[in-house]
């Protein structure tokens, strides 16, 4: 090969090593001084942004599951709605981030301070709820200022709704944040600040049904809490569904029936225990539950007189007054202490135990047999038929009605009442019984104590000629995407005789004639259903002291009672009312009951 050849190969292997070099050379350069500037020039910059970057997990909370009533009418549900949360970690100076903050919410900034110093024992990358059931626009200006308030997290999320209002709020219960001690004392179960949990009602018995399963997102956030990125994601499971007993429609009329007078209407199947309806009043609104009170409103709302959170279905004890006039002719005729036919003469009082009794009848209602009776709630007869059985007697028929115990309601904080006897008040008061005591319990007033519950159930069981049943709310439930349990607990029963087929039918048929046939039970009376049924009026005072306030001019208030049951063949239904206050049974009471038994009876038809 000729040398100028070789030199020249050489020369371009020369030329190109060059050109690499100086290419590598240059890189190198630009490597070296972009690192400089970083490490040199912009350390602080650079390194806080590092810091400021990093990862935040955030809760998706689940929707609660739907609470329907029996026809699947939606009575809690949920709704979108934003919360405004404050994380203390991203707190630099507590004093002006407090200041400014509540004056941006326009919230009182001790109250601000006293609900950051509540969550105090949460993580502090943990979000303190401080403003929620927000709307998109009451967040806007939030939104917007966001740099300003790293501080501050608007989220989304589900918020329990009511859509009726008040309608069945003791039934449905209502909803609390969870407080500072539940989530110190369950760290095993991720109980968060802020999460809302049943407190009463069905609300609190199927909270674990309707609670769900919270997501979760990762998100790569910078110094000023923006978003930059997201790495995962979970997404919240809703809740189950849960579906109740009740009939919307018969729970509107059983509330409207009550005319904003204090009470209770329960309407029941007495063949499953099914509550149909269940009203107690006053009532309160559960969506007001959903945002926090102020430590004054709650106190107002505790020290109200008229106690508008109590279920006076479950919890309210009053004396049954005519109403157990029923209990006694059970005892009374089931014990043989009397017959159909065993007669008594009213004259319009009676002297007992060297002491006169009256009837509420003053002329009298001449001979009555125990239908005669019962049709008539005629104190006389019952006044001789107490004498004659003796105050254990009556205990003893009592507690086989029922009463003295609790029905077993799928609801909290029920009460178990009262049924005197001998061996009672030698243990509860010290002191023996009295036969003179015995006359006031025959009528169903001295120490006795039920619940309206109670007397529904009470009613169910002369209705079903002995069957006892359950009285419940719970119908069914189904978890969300999956399948359904049915309750199968209604039918609760004891299958012991309590008393003959007979002696049940003797006392219905008073009841039907009570309610059909001209007797004190005949403002309930609907054509074509015969109605079966028995009024009560509740003395509140002393006789004595009626006759004072009467000569005075002022008006004698009693509590009204009716309960009774439809048809007379195969019952549908049973209803039970209480008015407080409401004069007579058969003046206020009954004509409740009869508006309850007239829309059954139209929506059967349906």
């Amino acid at each position: 090969m000729p040398e100028d050849k070789i030199y020249e190969d050489l020369s371009l292997v020369r030329r190109r090593a060059n050109t690499v070099f100086w290419v590598v050379a240059a890189l190198t350069f630009l490597v070296l001084s972009y690192y400089w500037k970083v490490q040199i020039l912009e350390h602080k910059k650079y390194s806080g942004l590092a810091e400021a970057n990093r990862t935040r997990m955030r809760v998706l909370a689940a929707p609660r599951g739907l609470i329907l009533d029996r026809n699947r009418e939606i009575l809690a549900d949920n709704k979108a709605s934003f919360k405004v949360s404050l994380i203390r970690e991203n707190v630099k100076d507590a004093d002006a981030s407090f200041a400014a903050v509540s004056r941006l919410l326009g919230i009182d900034e001790q109250s601000l301070r006293s609900r950051v110093e509540l969550f105090k024992d949460v993580q502090a990358f943990e979000p303190i709820v401080i403003e929620d059931g927000l709307s998109a626009v009451d967040v806007a200006p939030i939104e917007s200022r966001r740099l300003e308030f790293p501080e501050l997290v608007v989220e989304s999320e589900p918020q329990r709704f009511y859509p009726k209002g008040t309608l069945a709020s003791h039934v449905l219960g209502y909803l609390q944040e969870r407080t500072p001690e539940e989530i110190r004392a369950r760290p095993d179960q991720k109980i968060r600040a802020g999460e809302m949990v049943g407190r009463t009602g069905i609300e609190r018995e199927c909270d674990d049904i309707l609670r769900g399963e919270d997501g979760s997102v990762f998100e790569v956030v910078d110094s000023l809490g923006r978003v930059r990125g997201e790495q995962a994601r979970q997404f919240p499971v809703q809740g189950g569904e849960v579906v109740m007993t009740i009939d919307h429609r018969l729970q509107a009329r059983a509330e409207e029936a009550l005319e904003g007078r204090e009470g209770v209407v329960v309407a029941l199947d007495p063949r499953s225990g099914e509550i149909l309806a269940l009203a107690s009043f006053p009532t309160f609104d559960p969506n007001r539950f959903i945002t926090r009170f102020t430590p004054a409103e709650w106190l107002q709302l505790m020290n109200d007189p008229l106690s508008p959170l109590e279920n006076r279905a479950i919890r309210g004890l009053y004396a049954p007054g005519s109403i157990f006039k029923l209990v006694m002719s059970m005892g009374g005729l089931g014990f043989g202490y009397v017959t159909e036919g065993t007669t008594a003469y009213c004259s319009g009082s009676t002297q007992i135990y060297g002491a006169v009794r009256h009837c509420w009848f003053a002329p009298g209602h001449g001979a009555m047999n125990l239908s005669d009776a019962i049709k008539n709630s005629c104190n006389i007869y019952f006044y001789q038929l107490g004498r004659r059985m003796g105050i254990d007697m009556i205990a003893l028929a009592a507690g086989r009605m029922g009463l003295g115990r609790k029905t077993g309601i799928d609801l909290a904080g029920e009460k178990e009442g009262l049924v005197p006897s001998s061996e009672w008040k030698m243990e509860a008061l010290k002191t023996p019984w009295y036969p003179g005591e015995t006359i006031s319990v025959a009528i169903g007033q001295g120490q006795l104590q039920v619940t309206p519950l109670q007397i529904a159930a009470m009613t169910a069981l002369i209705a079903e000629r002995g069957k006892r049943i359950r009285p419940h709310l719970f119908k069914a439930a189904a978890a969300e995407g999956g399948g359904g349990t049915e309750d199968d607990a209604g039918a609760a029963a004891d299958a012991r005789p309590l008393f003959k087929t007979q002696v049940f039918e003797s006392v219905i048929s008073g009841m039907w004639r009570s309610a059909n046939d001209g007797g004190t039970g005949r403002g309930a009376h609907v054509a074509d259903f015969d109605v079966c049924g028995k009024t009560g009026s509740t003395q509140i005072m002393s006789r004595e002291s009626a006759e004072r306030l009467s000569r005075a001019g002022r008006e004698i208030k009693t509590h009204s009672w009716f309960t009774g049951f439809a048809p007379r063949t195969n019952p549908r239904i049973v209803v039970t009312v209480l008015v407080e206050y409401g004069g007579g049974g058969g003046a206020t009471a009954a004509p409740v009951a009869g508006r309850i038994f007239e829309l059954f009876k139209e929506l059967e038809k349906k």
